[in-house]
Parts: C-alpha cells; structure tokens; sequence
C-alpha cells in the first residue's frame, strides 16, 4: 500500500535534511502544496524558521498575471509573498525527487480569503446576507472558469506524477478563520447545510430554475435555523433533518442545483488538468462520499467521481467508514487513498496509526495519505517510522 504525506514547499526549502528525512518515514511519495490557502504554520526542524506566515491564498511557483491564459481577467491567482518566493514549489520537487519520492502537486482550489476580500461579488452569500469571503461560489461562472484554470496550471508543475485537487466543490460556513469565534452553538450536519446554502445572483436564478422562490428560501432556511441560535441541540438525522427543517421537494431542489453545479465544475476541471497533462498522469480529488457535505473534501456522489478522477483522497479523522462508498465502486486501477493525521498536537494519531492503516485497507483504501510531515513532531514522526516499518 503506497504511502504518502503532505508537505509544504517551505518545509523543504532551506532545510537540506529534510528530503531525506522524509523519505526515512517510510513513505514513497511526497503531496506537495502548489496552490495553498492562508495559513500559519509550525517547521518544527528547519534550521532557519519555526513559523511560517502564508497571509494570503497564492501559488507557490512563479505566477504569471500577465500571461495569456490570465491576460485581461479581474480573477488571476496571487503571487505568494516571502514565505515562498520565487519557484519554491520547483525548488522543493526537485529536492523531493532527489531524494527518491514521488511527487503530486497538491492544489487546494475553492477556498480563498483574499478572492473574496477584493472581489466580493464572488463569494458564497447565506440566508441573512452575510458574505463568506473564504468560499467562492463555484456557480458563478467567472469564478468556475477561474478554477478550472488554475487546477489546470497548479496541478501539472514539472515533476509531477499527478495531482490532488482539494475544494473542488461547495465550501461553507466551517472555516477556521482568524481567531475564530463560532463556535458558541452546535449547527450539526442539518445547521451546516443551511449555513452553506448561497444566495448570490447566480444561485438565486438556479433556485428559480428548480421551481423555487428565492426569497422564499431564505425566509424558509432563516425558520429553520432559528431553534438553533436561540439554543436547541441539533436534531441528527442528517439529510432526513434537512428534508424535515424545509420540506422533501425544497430539499431535493436546493441539492439538485447545488450538485449539478458541483458535478459539472469536477468534470470540466479534471478534462482542464488532463489536457495540460502528460500521457499517465494521476487525477486524485479530496471528497466525501455525502454528497451535501460542504468544505475541503466536498460531498461527492462516489459512482459519478470515479468516472470521472482517477481516484479520491477520502477524510479518515473520525475513522475509516467514509472509504467503504468509494471501495464498492471502484474499478481496476482506481485509487481509494485514506487521509489520516499523524499531527497528535491536532488531533492526529500517530500511535495507533498501524491499526489504522489496516482498518483502511479492510475497507477497501489501496493507498495512504498522511497529514502532515511538515507539522509533526520528531515523537510524531518516529511512530509514523514504526508503523509503516510493519505494513
């Protein structure tokens, strides 16, 4: 079972020890951040930083606003600053590959701060009108085609054997924003729905095309929600709670837009990046097989992503039971890769990741993905070392 870990370019860049300290983890491959959200970032081991301060979503390799392919757009990727300047995401593949790892690029698409903060009218808007900046609408169609281009020139950086696309579909309201402060009540699963469903233009002319009110629905989703503010624990239920909160028709037409949309920007983005490919190369999505699910591993209908990618990097934080769905339906070649944390600092479980790794596999995971080398501690690391020693 072929292992891989995150890494950021900045782990790597600067530190010469560091190829080869990865590679001694045990694992054959390295998924190396290309296009990243903000973030700010622990390097437990580099010899010339402990933080790194990424301020806002960028590429990691040279950008080129002025290119063809972004020439006369308002909506173009962000140069990084000096927390990764010039090529780092070159600089660190070929270290990387020198060390004898693979590598995928790792491009992280619908979830960006700073695209929402200058260009407003891009962003997810819920039920009260408040604005997500950190969550483009992946209707609208400027924004799609945005996407659908930069997955296409992050993903297929020289080196590169594949790629792994993350926030390929809806995000929400579950963000982990500067000094967040959300988490006074308990949405649930039905909650967060609501809170994720967008009201811009574009959606509220897809509603109308499902037979739907807009302003209907919102007054609908803000009646739902309000035994939630006002203290009530979430029903549970899942979906079945949504269908109860709005009603099985407004349900089913608020999911029918909003997996078509997500549907059909999957598919255009994977044709993109394999167009600009070479022959082989490895098309891998984060996704939850949950369809309304919202966020880093958007909700995804199994049968229909599989034939579409190449395979899914599929969340195992709360176990392996998400990877059952795509198991089933996985065909000759497909990967079903299980994403466990080995950062026990967040929640990770680098102890107990031998019995993990064979729980994955009995349900059906062909690979591994470990997140994150670049975050671990040495202890971290050394049960990680362990634990693929014996697979």
């Amino acid at each position: 079972m072929k292992a891989s870990t995150f890494v950021y370019p900045w782990d790597v860049t600067g530190d010469p020890g560091a190829p080869a300290r990865i590679a001694a983890l045990g694992v054959e491959q390295v998924t190396l951040a290309a296009a990243y959200h903000s973030t700010r970032a622990l390097t437990p081991r580099h010899p010339r930083h402990r933080v790194v301060t990424a301020e806002h979503a960028a590429v990691l390799y040279p950008a080129d606003p002025a290119g063809d392919r972004w020439k006369g757009r308002a909506l173009r990727p962000y140069a990084a600053g000096d927390w990764a300047p010039g090529d780092a995401y070159g600089e660190a593949a070929e270290a990387l590959a020198a060390a004898g790892l693979g590598v995928h690029s790792w491009v992280v698409l619908a979830h960006n701060s700073r695209l929402g903060a200058e260009h407003p009218d891009t962003s997810v808007v819920n039920a009260y009108g408040d604005r997500y900046p950190w969550a483009p609408c992946i209707a609208q169609p400027a924004t799609r085609a945005y996407l659908v281009d930069l997955a296409a020139e992050a993903a297929v950086r020289p080196g590169a054997a594949g790629t792994e696309l993350e926030s390929l579909g809806w995000y929400g309201f579950q963000h982990l924003h500067a000094h967040d402060k959300t988490g006074g009540v308990g949405l649930g699963d039905a909650g967060q729905y609501l809170m994720a469903l967008c009201f811009c233009p574009t959606c509220r002319v897809g509603y109308d095309g499902q037979g739907l009110d807009a302003d209907e629905l919102a007054a609908a989703v803000r009646a739902a929600l309000e035994p939630l503010w006002r203290g009530a624990p979430d029903g549970g239920g899942g979906w079945t709670e949504i269908e109860k909160l709005l009603g099985q028709e407004t349900a089913a037409a608020t999911r029918a837009w909003r997996d078509d949309r997500a549907r059909t920007l999957q598919e255009t983005a994977v044709r993109a990046v394999r167009a600009a490919a070479p022959d082989g190369f490895q098309v891998l999505l984060h996704a939850d097989p949950v369809t309304y699910h919202v966020g880093a591993n958007p909700g995804v209908d199994p049968e229909h992503v599989l034939s579409v990618a190449d395979g899914v990097v599929v969340p195992c934080a709360g176990g392996p039971a998400l990877l059952a769905p795509f198991a089933a339906r996985r065909r000759e070649g497909t990967v079903v890769a299980a994403n466990l944390g080995i950062v026990s600092g967040m929640g990770g479980s680098p102890d107990t990741l031998a019995a993990d790794l064979g729980r994955a596999r009995d349900l059906g995971a062909t690979e591994l993905r470990l997140y994150h080398a670049g975050l671990a501690s040495d202890g971290d690391l050394s049960a990680v070392r362990a634990a693929l020693a014996g697979r």
